[in-house]
């Protein structure tokens, strides 16, 4: 588990595809070290299992499902990625609870420089629509953001100078692929929500919501 606040950003030292997956080795700074095989780390968001380590670098396996369903599979060597320890029970949580398991990736379809923030508008395919909603929470690329102007499968996030400074997000440009993890209480409490819908609905409606107690 992690709460989507990015603790360091690393580089990919190797990238070397295997059969069908691949192996990832990540350089780090020292502050962020002292690996244990088996630790669980998001990268760009991704929950991933730390298989060996120095002092400044990790290397990780990833598997058919992990390429396929993230942006890894156009990573390359150089390339900047946010790294997140696993939360502990003293941990400090100031995002949301982001669980690793990317949904899909998304799009960078538009950026807008202005005064104090940085506009990012993102494509997204059609089915994450029910789960993307106004001022919503949403990990992207590991980062925990809130989303707005959400219609025709686009959303956008304001970046302030902090964010775009400590993310990989100030090296990102217009057709990069992000990962997007949708926000997962929202994501449980839609799917309990349809088991009780009638045979034929298609999504709750606000009346039903209303009707079962999740909103006023």
């Amino acid at each position: 588990m992690f709460s989507g606040i990015v603790q360091s950003v690393g580089m990919v030292g190797e990238f070397v595809q295997q059969n069908e997956g691949a192996v990832l080795v990540v350089n780090t700074e020292e502050e962020f070290s002292g690996f244990e095989d088996g630790e669980s780390i998001a990268v760009n968001g991704v929950c991933l299992t730390v298989v060996d380590s120095t002092q400044t670098t990790f290397k990780l396996d990833l598997s058919t499902e992990t390429l396929n369903r993230t942006n890894f599979k156009n990573v390359k060597k150089g390339d900047k990625l946010n790294l997140e320890r696993s939360l502990t029970p003293s941990t400090k949580i100031s995002g949301h609870f982001v669980s690793g398991h990317i949904d899909r990736v998304g799009e960078i379809v538009e950026i807008e420089e202005k005064p104090g923030e940085v506009l990012f508008r993102f494509s997204h395919p059609e089915e994450l629509s029910s789960f993307i909603m106004e001022k919503g929470s949403i990990a992207l690329d590991g980062i925990s953001l809130t989303v707005f102007d959400c219609k025709d499968s686009k959303f956008t996030v304001s970046i302030i100078p902090f964010t775009l400074e400590h993310t990989n997000l100030g090296a990102r440009k217009i057709g990069d692929l992000i990962n997007i993890e949708c926000d997962m209480i929202g994501k449980y409490v839609f799917k309990a929500c349809e088991t009780l819908l009638q045979p034929g609905e298609k999504r709750p409606s606000l009346d039903f919501l209303h009707q079962q107690g999740f909103s006023r």
